[in-house]
């Protein structure tokens, strides 16, 4: 068999090992990209020259979202006694796409845990919710609000009635102790 790949030196091997991980892979300094692999690229459907340079933010739903997420973990770095940080939030696609994502990072230089880290991300296929206890059928339409769907819009893709879909939007309401749609989706995020 003939290697087509130039592994001739540790450090292309590494970079090549890098590009071409199974797992999402990207690279930070102080919130800003670095590096990121293919794999990145298709989870999130942005191109590498949408990226690097630019902030992590373009991944996140919202700037709220950045900035909790961000001061927890340089918390939770600066006090902790390991280099890795995990949790499970909301992301967002190239086409505005909101869906949950388990990220796992490591600080390089714990003594400045933002001066360079590296993030790994999976899609979540079916996010159990941990803070209420939601029903299959709510676990189902909940992310879908989170995507801004209307009731019609969701109804359609589930093949139920949109009132159907307006009485598990209520009962979620109702659970998370919200009065609109965007307090729902905040106390979702919250809750992670």
């Amino acid at each position: 068999m003939v290697n087509l790949i130039d592994t001739s030196t540790p450090q292309k091997a590494a970079q090549i090992a890098f590009q071409e991980s199974p797992v999402a892979q990207l690279m930070v300094r102080y919130r800003r990209i670095v590096e990121l692999n293919k794999s990145l690229e298709r989870l999130f459907g942005f191109r590498r020259d949408d990226l690097v340079g630019r902030s992590v933010q373009r991944l996140y739903p919202s700037t709220a979202d950045f900035m909790r997420i961000g001061e927890h973990c340089e918390d939770t770095l600066r006090r902790g006694k390991s280099p890795y940080y995990e949790d499970e939030r909301f992301m967002q696609t190239y086409d505005n796409e909101i869906f949950w994502a388990r990220a796992k990072g490591i600080t390089l230089s714990p003594e400045d845990p933002f001066s360079i880290m590296i993030w790994s991300f999976e899609k979540i296929g079916d996010k159990p919710y941990r803070s209420v206890r939601l029903t299959a059928r709510e676990r189902e339409i909940a992310p879908m609000i989170g995507n801004g769907m209307t009731s019609k819009q969701i109804g359609d893709r589930l093949g139920i009635s949109h009132r159907t879909v307006e009485v598990h939007r209520a009962k979620l309401m109702k659970k998370f102790n919200v009065s609109n749609t965007a307090e729902l989706v905040s106390q979702i995020v919250i809750a992670f």
